[in-house]
């Protein structure tokens, strides 16, 4: 399992003193960390202020992404090194306590000569009571647990990259580590305290938990490189909406009596889905990155957690980005064009992003074990629709206007289930919309796909394209430069952009469970914008791209794993209905498989979602008995602040935090690139990873093939194809008779009939009967030649080899 960005010889933990000769003097620092030991105050001083003079000078984002853990019987030490392991902090954690838990951090930076002399110090303090053990490596600090008695400190123990942006490693959790805190753990009541660690752990931590040291996954990359949650004043400079490991780091490094936290310690860990591909064009590289966070609040089962909360906050929510880069430069920044010059923001970067969440409305699902698919009910009927409200204020809050609500449930049902849900939501948003100012009225578009698709001549997918163009134009997507200035050339009369395009507004995607549907839009909504980012950074002349290309088919498994991943999550199943059964191109087994899916979500639905709930309340730190926050709620008209429905993004107010972001110093290149380490191609990720000619089939000669454009073919096997001829026999023979005069018009849906065909069950009947219309002759036996077929068959072998003369027969 890789533990970093490059496989390397593993050695005993050290730290390095290669380039402490630069930062620090002789003698000790901070020497209170070791109570038997007392250095001279002159030294102390001094050597404390070198320290912190360390400190002084470097960035709050620098990535600490190796950690060794010291201990004794009073004190956990954990010390924290970067990439080159060439400075260091360090934390002690009392370990004395069961009650209580007491972290508190030097403020020191160290450099390795100094925090080797640090805890040469503390072994000699404490070799009485046995010294210091022997260092436990680990890379990361998720957060302090506590159950029944004592705490647990959760670390991470294995990591593996799963993505590459701008410089910065995005790792995927492959392990954790549950060590308790206090040396003599006494337990009162052991039995229950195992029931409550086995329930914790069901929530595996191996699987689909990403984090990233120096890059703050919790937010957009728009987000980010305009330092929103850097400038906002909030408790963390990230987003704690999907910061899983939220409620175990808050208690041990913040502290609420001083405003203070403790960042450098901080690791937000984001649940959902992350995955990279590399896209050659021509011998560029593109990158394509899909992120997907799930919330943290009100997260949960299937049938368990349904609709919206009193806070407002909805069941399965996901946020899901993505990004596409092309991977001329690592860096998200510029240099200035001359030395004086300030940075700029590199503009090969774009990201766009997408909204999934349960309809925001009561309802929920009475779960029966014999009953596959339980009754739909609005439990409770709330006129002013006031989690609703305050649902829709957030998203404006945190996206801006416009919002476009795209309703996918069904409409008309022999039994109404999902139909119940489709008019309280629509009552609900023509409800709240007509408080909003008429240019900030959200956009609803309910639209029963299923419907659509179970209307053979109804083209799903085109007109999810439609859609999702009207929906980009409105909201634009993110990209961190101008244009091209090839698009001036092309047409100087056109508008050109010069400056950088900033994403306002959001897509919100449902349907009854968020997942089938919804990821087969969602991927609609992608590949439209796919082309839009691909066209702003100058690799297409078009935004439209084809089906069946090399780019899309890699960004429809995309995709799919995304769907797969979210489904799995929130229902025990992977995905039922996949884009392809959208575009009518279903797979040969696709039709058992979603059989099994289905089955695979009743039984787990049924018999583990209530174990699985229970889970996730403990890792979130949920408790059975925790009561609801009453949450400010406004008017019944002034249901929303009067900031949130402005543009959340403006580019003018948005150029300090720009600013902050391109001049801050960034320590990310010694993690992608150790200068010092002798690293194979074969072990570096940027080598390693997904490309469209690592796709079957695939050669060096499709270097020079653009992946935008579908194979050849030479011929298309009919969807008929597969019939038995035992089924063919039973065709029944009928007559086609044409009466019209003249051939009819073609339209728009002819057309569309034409790229896409599909076969129906008449035109399948006379496809067959017209292969099979001389099959009988062939087949009867009875039937052989005649005296006159002999005959004529013998004077025309002679005739042809010259034994018989022409004019007997008249020729």
């Amino acid at each position: 399992m890789d533990d970093g960005p490059s496989n390397s010889t593993s050695r005993e933990p050290t730290l390095n003193h290669a380039d402490s000769t630069s930062l620090t003097g002789s003698g000790i620092s901070q020497p209170s960390l070791a109570r038997p030991v007392v250095p001279s105050a002159s030294s102390t001083a001094r050597l404390t202020s070198a320290a912190k003079k360390n400190a002084s000078h470097l960035s709050e984002s620098l990535g600490y992404n190796k950690f060794l853990l010291y201990e004794n019987k009073s004190r956990f030490y954990v010390v924290a090194s970067n990439t080159s392991e060439s400075l260091h902090r360090i934390v002690k954690i009392d370990r004395t306590s069961q009650e209580e838990l007491n972290v508190v951090e030097d403020e020191a930076v160290y450099t390795g000569r100094q925090m080797t002399s640090m805890l040469k110090m503390i072994e000699e303090g404490n070799k009485l009571s046995g010294g210091l053990s022997k260092p436990r490596v680990f890379y990361g600090v998720v957060g302090f647990v506590r159950f029944t008695a004592g705490w647990y400190m959760v670390t991470i123990n294995k990591r593996s990259v799963v993505a590459l942006l701008g410089g910065h490693y995005l790792y995927h959790c492959e392990g954790t580590d549950m060590i308790p805190v206090s040396w003599n753990h006494k337990i009162d009541k052991p039995a229950e305290e195992q029931r409550q660690v086995s329930i914790f752990k069901q929530v595996d931590m191996s699987k689909n938990f990403y984090f990233s040291y120096t890059y703050d996954l919790t937010s957009t990359l728009q987000c980010n490189i305009t330092s929103r949650n850097k400038l906002s004043g909030g408790k963390w400079p990230f987003s704690d909406r999907y910061a899983w490991n939220y409620h175990m780091f808050d208690s041990a490094f913040r502290d609420a009596a001083a405003g203070t936290v403790k960042a450098h310690w901080v690791l937000p860990i984001i649940h959902g889905h992350v995955d990279q591909a590399k896209l050659n064009v021509l011998h560029r590289v593109v990158y394509v990155t899909l992120i997907a966070r799930r919330s943290r609040h009100y997260a949960g089962a299937r049938y368990l957690k349904r609709g919206v909360n009193d806070e407002g906050n909805v069941a399965n929510e996901v946020e899901t980005e993505q990004i596409v880069s092309e991977a001329l430069t690592t860096p998200f920044s510029y240099p200035g064009q001359t030395v004086s010059a300030e940075r700029r923001p590199n503009p090969r970067y774009t990201s766009y992003v997408q909204y999934r969440g349960s309809i925001p409305i009561y309802w929920a699902q009475e779960l029966n074990s014999m009953t596959p698919r339980p009754p739909i009910e609005i439990s409770v009927v709330d006129p002013f629709y006031s989690a609703a409200a305050l649902h829709f204020d957030d998203l404006f809050a945190r996206y801006g206007a416009p919002i476009t609500i795209l309703n996918l449930i069904k409409k008309r049902e022999p039994q109404p289930r999902e139909s119940k849900l489709l008019h309280e939501y629509t009552l609900c948003v023509k409800y709240l919309n007509q408080f909003l100012p008429a240019e900030k009225q959200m956009d609803y578009i309910d639209w029963d796909m299923s419907r659509a698709y179970k209307e053979k001549t109804y083209d799903v997918i085109s007109y999810l394209e439609d859609l999702a163009e009207e929906s980009i134009e409105k909201t634009k997507f993110f990209h961190s430069g101008p244009e091209p200035y090839a698009h001036y050339l092309h047409g100087p009369n056109r508008e050109w952009r010069s400056e950088m395009m900033l994403q306002n507004g959001i897509c919100r995607t449902n349907c009854v469970d968020c997942l089938d549907r919804t990821n087969a839009a969602q991927f609609v909504f992608g590949k439209r914008a796919f082309g839009h980012q691909l066209y702003a950074l100058g690799v297409v002349d078009s935004p439209n791209l084809p089906f069946d290309s090399d780019a899309v088919n890699m960004l429809t498994e995309m995709y799919h794993d995304h769907g797969d991943t979210l489904a799995l999550q929130y229902t025990g199943s992977a995905l039922v209905n996949r884009v392809e059964t959208y575009r009518r191109m279903p797979h040969w087994n696709s039709h058992s498989r979603d059989i099994i899916e289905n089955f695979r979500r009743y039984y787990a639905n049924s018999l583990l979602d209530a174990d699985k709930q229970l889970a996730i309340d403990l890792f979130l730190g949920i408790r059975p008995d925790q009561t609801g926050i009453h949450t400010k709620r406004g008017g019944y008209r002034d249901w929303y602040a009067i900031e949130h429905v402005q543009p959340a993004y403006v580019l003018e107010r948005s150029r300090p935090g720009i600013q902050q972001f391109v001049d801050a110093s960034s320590k990310f290149w010694s993690e992608y690139y150790r200068p010092l380490l002798f690293t194979s191609f074969l072990k570096h990720y940027a080598y390693l990873m997904n490309s469209t000619l690592k796709l079957p089939g695939k050669t060096l000669k499709d270097l020079e093939q653009s992946p935008f454009y579908p194979p050849k073919q030479l011929s298309r096997r009919t969807k008929a194809s597969h019939i038995r001829a035992s089924k063919r026999s039973a065709i029944p023979r009928i007559t086609v008779v044409d009466t019209t005069d003249e051939p009819p018009e073609h339209d728009d849906r002819q057309l569309a009939h034409w790229q896409d065909p599909y076969i129906s069950e008449d035109e399948e009947i006379e496809y067959e009967r017209y292969i099979e219309q001389c099959q009988g002759m062939y087949d009867n036996d009875e039937t052989g030649p005649g005296p006159k077929d002999i005959m004529k068959y013998k004077t025309s072998v002679q005739l042809a080899s010259g034994h018989l003369e022409l004019d007997g027969f008249g020729i």
